[in-house]
């Protein structure tokens, strides 16, 4: 999706006219707030504590919300500087430089990651999402080529108990850092106001989670290294895709539950003019909201990165886990010091398989 694509979509459009951030009635108690002095040291602290600046701002020994609170503890510090991010007079970049510039680098942490939100898909992916402090990870191995042997069923005396089987996979999965340098002068966003460059840091953010996706997706296809690549099954005839092909596809999945499908947009347009899925219901919820509708009870999920040819069965909740052991960053330095003259958006971050077969794929042309 394009930035012209983005801006026009219906998520940008929603959170454009309900996110109305330190727009709201009512006192807030800024005295803890005043007290704290944001600087490049407390970025350090954080990272030394495995927190973003927003997480340890809300920590007992800085300023944490109250229940009910109308915003949280950096949006408290934002209104302190006086920074406004809607309205009729947002405030502007230069003027945020001005005001508050240490609290700039979480402001684009927080929008980046606001951007990321915007392709939810991510969490009908993933079974799990663990952080780590090492740049490998060995995933475990579970035996399931014989069931028989955990199966449950009465045990006698002297009877042997049934055992699930797990180790430790061969290889281990490196975990890569992936990084998007965000280059610009400060000319060019100096009197820009921070509505419209938080909607740039959006978009930074979609494609970061859209990518991730499409690592996803490899993982899936080709395995994490471990011999674990998807099973594929083949439609009836090559070249096509029917509805009985769905059905094979789903019946392949005992007992694990297709609950997901992942494709490229040319197969979704073949799954969704299948005449078995010409729902009236399903039609009218995609016309007016673009929410997709289920075929066999499957959500589905595009992403460009599949093979036009493949078609992705997923059971999100045995299939695949992200493994982190650097989340999502700004080079806050360079933010403050440097003006945008480059900062670097990074996050280390892989994919493992978990149940080779709670994945499978379903070849189209062969």
């Amino acid at each position: 999706m394009d930035f012209n694509n983005f801006m026009n979509s219906p998520f940008i459009m929603n959170q454009m006219q309900n996110d109305e951030l330190l727009q709201f009635s009512g006192s807030v108690d800024l005295s803890r707030a005043a007290s704290i002095e944001i600087s490049k040291e407390l970025y350090v602290e954080a990272d030394t504590k495995g927190l973003t600046v927003s997480e340890l701002l809300e920590s007992d020994e800085y300023d944490p919300s109250g229940i009910g609170s109308p915003i949280d503890a950096f949006e408290r510090q934002l209104l302190l500087a006086g920074v406004k991010l809607s309205g009729k007079v947002p405030t502007t970049v230069e003027q945020f430089y001005q005001q508050a510039p240490a609290l700039l680098p979480e402001f684009m942490l927080r929008e980046v990651k606001k951007g990321m939100s915007m392709r939810p898909e991510m969490t009908k992916l993933i079974a799990n999402s663990t952080t780590i402090a090492s740049n490998s990870y060995t995933p475990f191995f579970i035996n399931t080529d014989d069931t028989s042997k955990f199966s449950l069923r009465p045990i006698g005396d002297g009877s042997e108990v049934p055992q699930l089987i797990v180790t430790e996979q061969n290889h281990a999965v490196n975990v890569v850092d992936y990084g998007l340098a965000l280059k610009t002068s400060y000319k060019a966003l100096r009197y820009r106001t921070t509505s419209q460059f938080r909607v740039l840091l959006w978009y930074i953010g979609f494609k970061i989670q859209t990518d991730k996706i499409g690592l996803l997706v490899d993982c899936i296809i080709n395995g994490d290294g471990n011999s674990n690549a998807a099973s594929t099954v083949n439609t009836a005839v090559t070249g096509t895709l029917t509805y009985d092909d769905l059905i094979t596809l789903w019946s392949n999945f005992s007992p694990f539950e297709m609950n997901t499908i992942i494709c490229h947009v040319n197969q979704l347009k073949s799954i969704l003019t299948l005449s078995e899925f010409k729902d009236p219901m399903a039609g009218y919820r995609f016309q007016n909201s673009g929410e997709l509708f289920s075929p066999l009870g499957a959500g589905l999920v595009r992403s460009d990165e599949v093979p036009s040819d493949l078609v992705i069965g997923l059971d999100n909740r045995f299939a695949v886990e992200e493994v982190i052991t650097q989340p999502l960053m700004i080079e806050y330095d360079k933010v403050i010091d440097q003006r945008f003259e480059e900062a670097v958006i990074s996050e280390s971050v892989t994919y493992a398989k978990i149940l080779k077969e709670a994945a499978i794929v379903l070849d189209t042309s062969y």
